[in-house]
């Protein structure tokens, strides 16, 4: 159950000081649909470089296709949660850690006890992942959308370009209207993925305890990953559904999300 205070705010954020791994954060976070509190919960988990306010309508949206009640939060170091510290590098771990440690901490704290499904993009769709191999039982379903599970060249090679537009183009300009400090996301991302020993990152044998329905969604374009990607999750989580969106690249949330909306809906509605 949500906390009482919580089931009054409809479509507004709030901010909640969260407890985890010997730390505290200040995390902001909405609630969608809460006066439906006889529907499922959808916990919206976003990009490498996203935040609540980069969602915009999309979980609203998908809420109201799907019939849930939303839950989307910015992360530690993103939006208006608290910013990374200056000269904290994230870990290989980092997105274990906001799995394992985080996710608990934040349900937790905000009352969550059904079970929540995940919906991840990128980073959050790795986060969703681990999170459901972690506690099967915790966990309705996942749709992972655009997400990693081992590093490709072509990751790399994304990292950089978004490197040189954050440094010489207008990449900058565009995250400080999402993020309190855009250098807290930018750099504890962009620095983990291209640090060498992030090219041992995979997740592959973790995932296998994922017993949860999976819907796997990938662009055919994804500039970050390629197919190979929805492969490895197929082979190591049986059960799950795979779609790939022609012609479209990382964000299908932003760049088709009719079609995105639509085959959500239909997955959510089949279970």
């Amino acid at each position: 159950m949500m906390q009482q205070q919580d089931m009054t705010a409809v479509n507004v954020t709030i901010v909640v000081t969260v407890t985890w791994a010997g730390r505290q954060d200040q995390i902001e976070y909405q609630w969608l649909r809460a006066q439906r509190g006889d529907r499922p919960l959808l916990v919206f988990l976003h990009e490498g470089l996203g935040s609540l306010a980069a969602w915009r309508d999309f979980p609203a949206r998908l809420c109201e296709a799907a019939d849930m009640r939303g839950l989307v939060f910015s992360r530690q170091g993103y939006g208006r949660s608290t910013p990374r510290a200056a000269g904290e590098a994230w870990g290989m771990d980092y997105l274990h850690r906001q799995a394992h440690d985080f996710l608990p901490a934040f349900f937790e704290t905000l009352g969550v006890e059904d079970k929540p499904w995940l919906f991840g993009h990128s980073d959050g769709g790795s986060i969703a992942l681990l999170y459901a191999a972690r506690f099967p039982e915790a966990v309705g379903g996942v749709i992972a959308v655009a997400s990693h599970v081992f590093l490709e060249d072509v990751t790399i090679a994304g990292l950089t370009v978004a490197r040189e537009a954050y440094l010489q183009g207008g990449l900058r300009a565009k995250l400080a209207r999402q993020h309190d400090d855009p250098d807290s996301p930018f750099w504890g991302w962009n620095d983990a993925w291209m640090n060498p020993a992030f090219r041992h990152w995979n997740i592959e044998a973790e995932i296998v305890t994922v017993s949860c329905p999976l819907l796997a969604v990938q662009g055919e374009k994804d500039e970050y990953a390629t197919l190979a990607q929805l492969d490895a999750i197929q082979r190591q989580v049986p059960q799950a559904q795979l779609c790939v969106l022609p012609a479209c690249g990382h964000s299908p949330q932003r760049e088709q999300p009719d079609a995105l909306i639509a085959h959500s809906a239909v997955f959510l509605a089949s279970h």
